[in-house]
């Protein structure tokens, strides 16, 4: 065992970087959805051009509460609506602007999706985010950046003022010309300001401070997903000639291999700023980010709808997850369907936890505060550690009897950092000396899903080979599922 006089004091320091409770409640939100839905729709393209007449606005079925129970039947906590998109048409009837849905045929004239679609969030127990595209195509004021960056935070506060409480404003870094010639500059940071003002809990996702994106658009995952990472990747989606300008296909499947590894200890060491900048992993249901016909048996499956989730939400990223309504207004059929059996998929997995009457051992324990046993509790505050410099240590958890299992589920506190870099899971059956491997991995983070084939043990033994000053562990979870077919594969 190594001890705190051995421990580099950058290393410490890594290890006490932790994330603002904000951050905190997003992470534990881990799957929700994102809603694109605007003139795109009705002219069969990804990108309006921002000419686009208001009168094609008009779904003639729209069903906000349809929305949230899709979502919810897939275990959805939060809903993320695209007011505004590249197109500059907007699903609020702003004061600065005659592109918005007062001018389509929709609701007369006098309907708000916004205050529908939050209403509705409201009302089914989601919590409501806003999308409001920093480029605007239709706006004459954009390229003039003083004059574009006044409009776009009086755009910003009606969104942030109107519609109650928002969990989180995503923004893209997407960047075009002017129609006067002009590259605009985005004030990010009066931007920021604006939101920490008004809905300083709601966190600031992609160009901004609190969620940094995966790296691409195709649901591709890191193996090894960091939360604690240098300070300058903050910047990395606001850099203009890195946005994206054309919409040709290949940005949503970027994903740089010098971006595979964001902070293990050969990436931090001589940094001086590390921040606590957790992973939002952002796809589409279809192979679009609108709806389009042409679509509907291109819908992804269940078993890939996993696989995101595993590498997500099991890796120490957020899932979010695109459903774009139809001309109808509505979750297309199939989408719904869809979406409903991921749920029952999830729920079936994570019903039962065969931990919780488990006799829990540990190589040491800090002291009785930080005992061994709490990792089964139900307290978020509680957590077992051992001493300060103890970087390598082993949990051994007694079920009592034999139990067959496939999942195991494990949970740093992330309220005291992201320790663990390195750790083994192991089974023994009753009646046995052998420890049998079941997976191995790196980072823990606020929650690592381990899979493999199913096997019949009484005793699960999990040895932290490597962490940073000393690990926490405050949850496992042990699950026993229907095997799936390649999901499984000894490592986590």
């Amino acid at each position: 065992m190594s001890n705190s006089a051995s421990t580099p004091d950058w290393v410490k320091a890594a290890a006490q970087i932790v994330p603002s409770e904000r951050q905190v409640r997003w992470q534990e939100m881990e799957l929700y959805a994102f809603v694109h839905f605007t003139v795109n729709t009705f002219t069969d393209r990804e990108w309006g051009l921002g000419s686009e007449d208001p009168q094609i606005f008009n779904p003639t079925d729209l069903d906000a509460r349809q929305w949230v129970e899709v979502c919810k039947s897939a275990g959805m906590t939060g809903l993320i609506l695209t007011c505004k998109h590249h197109d500059g048409f907007c699903l609020w009837p702003s004061k600065y602007t005659d592109h918005t849905v007062a001018a389509s045929p929709w609701r007369s004239g006098r309907g708000d999706l916004v205050k529908e679609v939050a209403d509705a969030c409201r009302e089914g127990g989601l919590k409501f985010g806003i999308y409001l595209s920093p480029w605007d195509r239709h706006e004459r004021s954009y390229g003039d950046s003083d004059v574009y960056n006044e409009f776009f935070l009086h755009q910003l506060r009606e969104l942030l003022t109107n519609y109650g409480e928002v969990f989180c404003v995503w923004f893209d870094g997407a960047c075009g010309e002017g129609p006067n010639g002009k590259k605009q500059v985005y004030d990010w940071d009066a931007y920021y300001a604006l939101i920490r003002e008004l809905q300083p809990e709601a966190v600031i996702s992609v160009c901004g401070p609190d969620v940094r994106w995966c790296g691409n658009e195709a649901g591709h995952t890191r193996p090894s997903e960091w939360s604690v990472v240098p300070a300058y990747l903050q910047d990395n989606e606001k850099i203009q000639k890195e946005s994206q300008q054309v919409d040709d296909g290949t940005f949503a499947s970027r994903m740089d291999t010098q971006d595979i590894d964001l902070g293990s200890r050969d990436v931090i060491r001589g940094q001086r700023d590390l921040i606590w900048y957790p992973a939002e992993v952002n796809t589409s249901i279809r192979p679009g980010w609108f709806y389009h016909a042409s679509e509907d048996e291109l819908v992804k499956s269940v078993d890939e709808l996993m696989r995101i989730y595993y590498g997500s939400v099991g890796g120490n990223a957020n899932f979010l997850l695109n459903l774009p309504p139809d001309k109808r207004g509505r979750i297309h059929e199939t989408d719904a369907e869809r979406l409903q059996a991921l749920g029952d998929r999830l729920r079936s997995i994570f019903r039962h936890n065969l931990a919780k009457p488990a006799i829990i051992q540990a190589s040491e324990t800090a002291d009785e505060l930080y005992a061994a046993s709490a990792i089964l509790s139900d307290d978020p505050h509680s957590y077992w550690r051992p001493r300060e410099g103890t970087e390598q240590a082993w949990l051994e958890i007694d079920l009592r009897e034999e139990a067959t299992f496939d999942h195991v589920v494990l949970m740093e506190h992330i309220r005291s950092g992201q320790r663990i870099e390195r750790f083994t899971l192991e089974a023994r059956r009753q009646g046995s000396e052998e420890w049998t491997e079941l997976c191995n991995g790196t980072v823990v983070g606020y929650k690592r899903i381990c899979r493999f084939a199913p096997v019949t043990a009484r005793w699960i033994r999990l040895t932290i080979h490597e962490s940073r000053w000393y690990p926490t562990l405050s949850r496992i979870g042990i699950y026993m599922s229907e095997q799936e077919e390649g999901l499984a594969d000894g490592k986590s």
